[in-house]
């Protein structure tokens, strides 16, 4: 019997990539993670086809700690370029949602897919693109997984809003202020103590602009943090709208925000309700006038200085005009912009108030228990001044500390040109943290040695009373604004009082000295 001997046929070879993705970064540090489960089904569903050419690629495409939500993730991309290369014949994953959630995307990677000739097959599912009935079950699956994924995000949605309800914090970036333990905002107190002199700096300035120079010039920063895989985040200078999101963010009079609802927080307030009400009088205030930047046209003594007792908003300086005549007076910036019936203070003549305060000035050093009075207050001011620049020194060399740790960091990085980049911003902020430093002991030593008696209050007052008709009108506002921090007014109930700088009464002889060497 004659035999007949068939040569073996040649099968093309299927080029197979396997893509693997996980949607949170939790458990991807263990020796055998998720991703590496995933390809190991993965290259063994292509073992078991080597008999129709099937061969596994080298190439690692593994996302982990990415949503399955969009395209956006770095393997994918990969993928996606390698496919448009012509690289691969076939790809393999785990499950479906792997690859994607969303049908909208998958429809667009399958049309690359077909462009290129390339299939998609899953390991779980068992079907293949290959053929009509596997791509019509793969668009039914797809479907759910869709289906799935926006009601996982809605269960998600309704956890949050039940959980800030409840005054609870659900994460998100970590605030300037706080330290998050267990899920829980906890009270940092050297960062508080930051948060509330930047309320009180923005009340003094009396704009944004002028605040974050401030800021930037002290070295201060946003909140610093360092995830989970050890990189740092955060400590930047301030912008206009890093502070306005700071001083219009409700966590810090212990609430707890979302969307337009405002509900209790568990977490201890930082801010006194009072300085937090009268940030967002003056935003507001300035949203439509420009803040205190405005020039000042028309010699108020007072602008900047005055405020509204009842409630708390600064007034401001206007006027009205009848014939050739001009009336200035002074208006609380509440009753400005939602009307009389939510300030009970009246406007009040500008030349009448500015004169009082002056004259309340000059009758001090006449008084003694007025005296005493005041002595005890300008001592308690400047006290509490080295109380704060102490609170800010020690929170600068905390930052310090983590930027020299930034620095050790950035000179182990193998990148040549990200090393420099990272080294010449920390070295940058250890550079203007330790200028900030040399300026605070300055102060400090300046401040101890300024703290007043009596007898240097009477000499001061005594020559202001001597000196303060020769100045010129912009003079005199530069002596109050070096003298006097505010100047409450309760038109209500008839009252003004007066809070001096910590300093300003012992620099007030020297700055006389200097106008008199002027004039002579």
């Amino acid at each position: 019997m004659k035999r007949h001997s068939h040569k073996p046929t040649n099968t093309p070879v299927v080029r197979c990539a396997v893509y693997t993705r996980k949607s949170t970064e939790e458990g991807l540090e263990q020796e055998f993670n998720s991703l590496d489960a995933q390809r190991e089904s993965g290259e063994s569903f292509i073992a078991s086809q080597r008999h129709e050419g099937w061969q596994c690629l080298g190439e690692h495409y593994d996302d982990g700690g990415f949503t399955g939500g969009n395209m956006d993730r770095p393997a994918l991309k990969r993928l996606l370029a390698d496919i448009a290369a012509g690289k691969i014949d076939c790809v393999v994953v785990y499950k479906v949602d792997r690859l994607s959630r969303s049908l909208l995307d998958f429809t667009r990677m399958m049309e690359v897919f077909e462009q290129h000739g390339v299939s998609f097959v899953s390991v779980t599912q068992q079907f293949n693109t290959a053929s009509s009935m596997g791509r019509l079950v793969l668009n039914v699956l797809l479907s759910f997984a869709q289906f799935e994924r926006e009601m996982i995000s809605e269960r998600v949605r309704d956890k949050i809003a039940a959980s800030r309800r409840k005054g609870k914090w659900s994460g998100g970036m970590p605030l300037l202020g706080y330290t998050v333990k267990e899920t829980k905002l906890v009270v940092d107190e050297i960062e508080a103590q930051r948060v509330r002199q930047i309320f009180e700096m923005y009340l003094e300035y009396q704009s944004l602009l002028p605040t974050v120079t401030e800021l930037n010039r002290r070295g201060w920063t946003t909140k610093r943090w360092t995830i989970k895989k050890g990189t740092q985040r955060g400590g930047r200078l301030f912008t206009k709208n890093g502070l306005y999101a700071l001083l219009t963010n409700v966590t810090y009079i212990g609430q707890i925000r979302y969307k337009e609802e405002v509900h209790r927080g568990e977490h201890q307030p930082i801010v006194p309700d009072e300085l937090f009400r009268r940030a967002q009088a003056l935003l507001q205030r300035n949203g439509h006038t420009g803040g205190r930047a405005v020039r000042n046209k028309h010699g108020a003594l007072l602008r900047g200085l005055l405020r509204c007792g009842p409630c708390g908003c600064a007034m401001s300086h206007t006027y009205t005009a009848k014939g050739n005549r001009r009336y200035r007076y002074y208006v609380c910036g509440t009753a400005q912009q939602r009307g009389w019936s939510d300030c009970p203070s009246p406007s009040v003549p500008a030349g009448e108030i500015e004169r009082f305060v002056v004259e309340q000035i000059k009758c001090i050093g006449q008084d003694a228990n007025v005296l005493a009075e005041t002595v005890r207050q300008v001592r308690e001011q400047t006290e509490a001044t080295i109380k704060q620049l102490d609170h800010e020194r020690v929170g600068l060399q905390r930052q310090l500390r983590d930027d020299h740790a930034r620095l050790h960091a950035a000179a182990a990085v193998s990148d040549h040109l990200e090393r420099v980049t990272r080294l010449a911003d920390s070295q940058e902020h250890v550079r203007v943290a330790e200028r900030r430093i040399t300026e605070i002991d300055n102060d400090l030593v300046s401040l101890r040695g300024k703290l007043v008696d009596e007898a240097e209050v009477t000499r001061a007052l005594a020559d202001f009373e001597k000196v303060w008709e020769t100045l010129a009108p912009r003079e005199q506002s530069r002596v109050l604004e070096l003298l006097v921090e505010r100047v409450d007014y309760d038109g209500e109930h008839g009252r003004i009082s007066l809070t001096f700088h910590a300093t300003g009464i012992k620099s007030l002889p020297h700055e006389f000295a200097s106008h008199q060497e002027e004039a002579a």
